[in-house]
């Protein structure tokens, strides 16, 4: 990095850790009682095709009558609800920035009920085959899955309490499940809200950039299969399956056979997890009617918090209730903007994603560290792929915003190695000072975005039409000889954030992720694979024009050309 200046990372310090340890043993969670006027049944038996029992939790308002029903459907057990003064475990792990309210009948992730049958609604939690109280075995991800729930919501829509149109809603597992079932066109289905859902295991998740996870992946995987009667385990399918092949692959729900109005949430504080799959099923489903929620807050805080659950209700009251309240003339994309992790510097209203005025404009690497409009002349530079790193800066030259993806091209060469992990993170400092944002698992201390790639899986399939999609197939492995160069093309991950002049923009590179692997420090749950030990030369100028292109929506004065 340039000597000259002196930056302060944003890291863990003392306060940092006892404001952890505090909300580990007091997570700003409050549970309700249950509400009294709410007819619980528990354990409703609902036949399959196959003959196959599913149970669901289903509340239902007192007084008789039909109303539209708001249902989800997961593998963590309907019946695992927190008590007033005892929120669920997750909360104390992944803590959330923000206070949360909702009912002792809220399962993890789910709808409250005590929010929506005091407005006319029932509320359906279905534990997935082979979970909780359903018979079978489990099916995480397939297409069986996506038949249950089709046949769930046919059975809900054609009981007596039911006005025959059902929504789904939840979040993250709560939210892939909708994709499934949405895909199947299930007659009675009127409406989705996905909130943070990952729409491709392989890329989102479990291998980003053809990078092993080794953190929330194992984890959740080795707690789904404790709870699941199953013979399947994701985890040891990750670990033999490097290439995308025919089994990653069936597990990507048919985006584009989803044809129901979808309110869909896609953050840019959870890039670890939820945050490309949420924005490309966004872009790929078939819904003529769809609205995208982006937002840079706590998961789940952003979820039950008031201007959610307001805009959710105004949602389904005009398509499962038909409501006359304007919805369809919301804008289609909503976006905050945001300055700090705390700041919204502004909230986009536009019907395209990304918004329409946003330009690609590259920032060349230069052998200085310095990102330039301007392109560099020959050089190199080399970080050590266990412990080191490289990083470039740029002087913000006005107020502007960057919104969307950006997109990394690098010319790499590894010496005592065959490959390298290629772990790339954009950083902003206001001052001096890094600015953190919200990131995924409640982690304060996160950078404006992120991307990997394993230079092996750097293959690229037919050009995009768009430029910030990166065609990377993962579907075959390249080593890399002694002395070759290699051209590097990855993207990173969609973000919304304001600059303002003066401020200073860094491009970390390294082949480690940099995040320590504990709950009072780090971003745990997340930790990937390492690079092998050896160097990393990136060439940049002249016939390896290495360079970071950004999204910028208020761009420079002229456009460099991109190369």
């Amino acid at each position: 990095m340039t000597k000259t200046r002196r930056l302060v990372e944003a890291k863990a310090d003392l306060a940092y850790v006892l404001r952890r340890i505090a909300r580990l043993l007091r997570p700003p969670v409050t549970i309700t009682p249950a509400p009294d006027n709410v007819i619980f049944d528990r354990d409703v038996e609902i036949p399959m095709r196959d003959g196959t029992i599913l149970r669901a939790n289903i509340f239902r308002p007192t007084d008789q009558g039909r109303y539209p029903v708001i249902m989800c459907a997961h593998p963590y057990g309907k019946d695992h609800l927190p008590s007033p003064g005892k929120p669920l475990f997750q909360y104390r792990l992944m803590q959330q920035s923000m206070p949360i309210t909702h009912s002792a009948w809220t399962g993890w992730e789910g709808p409250d009920p005590s929010q929506w049958v005091p407005q006319g609604y029932v509320v359906v939690n279905l534990d997935l085959r082979g979970f909780g109280h359903s018979q079978g075995t489990s099916s995480l991800l397939s297409e069986q899955e996506g038949e249950d729930y089709h046949d769930a919501i046919q059975w809900v829509a054609q009981q007596p309490w039911s006005t025959g149109k059902v929504g789904l809603n939840g979040v993250s597992y709560l939210a892939l499940a909708q994709w499934r079932a949405a895909a199947t066109r299930p007659p009675a289905l009127a409406a989705i809200c996905p909130w943070e859902g990952f729409s491709d295991l392989y890329r989102d998740l479990a291998r980003p950039g053809g990078i092993q996870e080794n953190g929330f992946f194992k984890l959740w995987s080795q707690g789904v299969k404790r709870s699941a009667h199953t013979q399947l385990c994701l985890r040891e399918e990750q670990v033999a399956r490097e290439n995308f092949d025919a089994w990653w692959q069936a597990c990507v729900p048919d985006l584009e056979a989803i044809g129901v109005p979808a309110l869909i949430c896609a953050s840019f504080s959870d890039q670890l997890l939820h945050t490309g799959g949420s924005f490309r099923a966004f872009d790929r489903i078939g819904s003529k009617q769809k609205w995208l929620y982006a937002h840079r807050g706590p998961k789940w805080g952003v979820y039950y918090s008031a201007e959610a659950q307001a805009l959710q209700t105004r949602f389904f009251d005009h398509f499962l209730k038909r409501k006359p309240n304007g919805f369809e003339q919301t804008p289609a994309v909503h976006i905050k903007v945001h300055a700090t992790r705390e700041t919204v510097h502004c909230v986009l209203e536009t019907n395209h994603w990304p918004p329409e005025d946003v330009q690609p404009v590259p920032l060349f690497l230069h052998s200085d560290h310095r990102l330039e409009p301007s392109p560099a002349t020959q050089g190199t530079t080399a970080f050590d792929m266990r412990r080191g790193r490289t990083s470039f800066l740029w002087t913000v030259p006005r107020d502007m915003m960057l919104i969307g993806k950006m997109r990394l091209k690098l010319f790499v060469e590894v010496i005592g190695a065959d490959d390298v992990l290629i772990f790339a993170s954009v950083h902003k400092f206001s001052d001096g000072r890094e600015v953190a944002f919200e990131g995924s698992y409640g982690f304060p201390l996160d950078n404006v975005t992120k991307g990997w790639l394993k230079a092996s899986k750097r293959a690229l399939g037919p050009a995009a039409e768009i430029i910030w999609d990166v065609p990377l197939g993962f579907e075959k492995k390249q080593l890399l000889s002694p002395g070759e160069i290699v051209a590097i093309d990855m993207p990173l991950m969609e973000s919304a954030t304001f600059f303002q002049a003066g401020d200073l923009m860094r491009l970390d590179i390294q082949g480690r992720w940099p995040s320590p692997f504990n709950p009072l420090t780090g971003n745990f749950p997340a930790a990937y694979q390492k690079s092998d030990p050896g160097t990393c030369l990136v060439h940049m100028g002249g016939e390896y024009p290495a360079q970071l292109i950004v999204p910028m929506m208020q761009g420079l004065q002229t456009m460099p050309e991109i190369i």
